[in-house]
């Protein structure tokens, strides 16, 4: 399981070391897409595999499905871990997540979110302020 907070740096050359402890659950290659509120989400290849298999299946009738298979596949790239544990960060997507010199990568479950330091750190406070609602939430849903 992905899980935990690291923040790294994004080198000169786009590449992004990855924390150990990550480098073993995700193997040697790992597919990179635009995420959620910002960030990056990169999901080792088989849990990927999933996900666009899903995405694929949805109806091409409706426009909302129609544009988070677009946003999803289109943005994806399949890269490879380096020996060094490095990941390289393609252009578009290091511009789409304003990805800067300090990055927050966040282990939740079956991805790893990759952030630009400072939106992570205004989310991060935005959500903790939130938590009891949230847990509300999951309370009434059976969850917690």
């Amino acid at each position: 399981m992905l899980i935990g907070e690291y923040q790294h740096t994004l080198d000169p050359k786009k590449r992004l070391s990855l924390p150990a402890k990550f480098r073993k659950e995700v193997g040697r290659k790992v597919v990179v897409t635009r995420g959620l509120d910002a960030c990056l989400f990169m999901f080792p290849l088989l849990a990927w595999k999933k996900i666009a298999e899903k995405v694929s299946n949805l109806p091409v009738g409706q426009a909302d499905t129609r544009g988070m298979s677009r946003f999803l596949l289109a943005g994806a790239v399949e890269v490879e871990v380096d020996q060094a544990g490095r990941i390289l960060i393609p252009d578009f997507l290091k511009d789409f997540a304003n990805l800067r010199s300090r990055v927050v990568l966040a282990g939740v479950s079956d991805r790893v979110e990759i952030w630009n330091e400072k939106t992570w750190d205004e989310y991060k406070k935005r959500i903790e302020r939130g938590a009891d609602q949230m847990a509300q939430t999951l309370g009434d849903l059976g969850i917690l």
